[in-house]
């Protein structure tokens, strides 16, 4: 039984976000925790607060099992683009450049692993 959470309008570049999620993308939960908590991005503690919401939501779905003994993965990580913020900033001669200031759409969804898909 697989969990999802979403972590919509953080207001990091999807581009920056896609550095940290591309590091846990496919791992146990216990080593992209450990992963996370390591990284030294401002991405990382948002990423890792949503793998923690992940996971209770996988034990609400499956009361009765602990995700230690059930060899949870991060089966599938996304990143979206959400939306700008436009701003001008001054530049010279009377100007103004555009500023896109960027926020990104997170979804994770984690599963636990089958002993039938593993000897297959």
């Amino acid at each position: 039984m697989e969990a999802v959470a979403k972590l919509n309008n953080c207001p990091t570049s999807p581009r920056k976000m896609r550095l940290v999620v591309d590091l846990i993308r496919g791992e146990r939960v216990e080593k992209a925790l450990h992963i996370l908590k390591f990284t030294n991005k401002d991405a990382a503690e948002r990423v890792e607060k949503l793998l923690l919401s992940a996971i209770n939501n996988w034990e609400q779905k499956n009361s009765g099992s602990r995700p230690e003994e059930s060899q949870l993965v991060v089966k599938s990580i996304m990143v979206g683009g959400g939306r700008q913020l436009k701003r001008l900033r001054p530049a010279p001669q009377g100007r103004g450049y555009r500023i896109r200031k960027r926020s990104n759409h997170v979804t994770i969804v984690v599963d636990s692993i089958n002993v039938e898909t593993k000897t297959n």
